[in-house]
């Protein structure tokens, strides 16, 4: 058994069992991933697909084990790569996954703290929305994942909690809401809303909160990004309704903000790692200073858990801050 056949096997169940596919992405040839298959099977006497005719259907019943595995070596090998880099302090970089919103307005002071204490780390940002950025992260397309959505839940993956946020309500100068000691839904309905897309952001709780009062809110925008809603509210669209995060006193100073939590909640923000991969000593040290509740030893902690039940069990214990800026903590 090689290596190369494990590598084979695991691409193309990521090609949907496209052996073409799966050589193009390999830079080999579909006769040679055909091939190495072939003698795969021979050598343990099972086969591990269900075929029609030359064409892969499925995995057999014992081939999805025998990928569940494969996939599980394969990291091994990286692991000890990994480990072997970091030993030598060479090529070291921590990639993450998030969304905009973390990206624009929660990584940029952690970011610049970890790099003043880790400048040879060559760090690298991809951006997309919470279920791509899950996916990347179960791919081994990055070391972390941060978001509010699709973090929980997923197998081979540990979802860390490390804040809460709530929301604002954010007008132009002057609009009759401003001037207002309190605002309700009901009075939020009264005008055109501007806010995120569906699936970023929290925007769920928002919905759910109209519909358990049975409203229509008036949403004649959506963005991912907040700074596009704040754009359009100054052009007056309509009422913002953003992440208290991304509003800023200093640089929105045109704009009104009232305080939105106790009419949506609170969200929570969500830093995961994969259960099954080595992780280097920068990359607990990312996550503290993300999340300094979350600790070396109570990361490890959690890992160490034999499921995610106990593992939420254990992280419940310790209370989730609500978001504060770098410079407040």
């Amino acid at each position: 058994m090689k290596l190369q056949q494990l590598r084979y096997l695991s691409e193309i169940q990521r090609q949907q069992l496209n052996i073409t596919k799966a050589a193009a992405s390999l830079c080999t040839s579909q006769s040679g991933v055909s091939k190495q298959i072939q003698l795969l099977e021979q050598e343990l006497a099972i086969q591990l697909f269900r075929r029609k005719g030359k064409h892969l259907v499925a995995f057999s019943e014992v081939g999805e084990e025998v990928l569940q595995l494969a996939r599980e070596a394969l990291s091994k090998v990286d692991d000890i790569r990994q480990l072997a880099k970091e030993a030598n302090q060479q090529n070291q970089s921590l990639i993450i996954a998030t969304t905009h919103t973390q990206a624009r307005y929660v990584l940029p002071a952690i970011v610049s703290q970890f790099m003043r204490c880790y400048p040879d780390i060559n760090l690298h940002i991809h951006q997309g929305t919470p279920t791509q950025v899950a996916a990347m992260l179960e791919r081994g397309e990055a070391d972390i994942a941060i978001a509010t959505e699709a973090l929980s839940g997923r197998e081979g993956l540990l979802a860390l909690p490390c804040y809460r946020w709530g929301r604002s309500i954010i007008t132009q100068k002057h609009h009759p809401l401003a001037a207002q000691r309190s605002v309700t839904l009901e009075d939020i309905t009264q005008y055109p809303i501007v806010t995120y897309v569906q699936g970023f952001t929290g925007r769920y709780m928002l919905d759910e909160a109209f519909a358990r009062h049975q409203l229509q809110p008036d949403i004649v925008l959506t963005a991912v990004d907040a700074d596009v809603i704040k754009t359009y509210v100054r052009l007056g669209l309509g009422i913002g309704i953003i992440a208290d995060m991304a509003f800023s006193r200093e640089q929105d100073k045109d704009l009104e903000t009232l305080d939105a939590t106790a009419l949506f909640g609170v969200s929570t923000s969500r830093l995961a790692i994969r259960k099954d991969k080595y992780l280097k000593a920068y990359l607990f040290r990312f996550i503290e200073m993300f999340a300094p509740h979350l600790s070396v030893d109570v990361v490890k902690q959690a890992l160490a858990c034999a499921n995610d039940e106990q593992a939420q069990a254990l992280l419940a214990d310790f209370s989730v801050p609500l978001y504060q800026s770098l410079a407040e903590r």
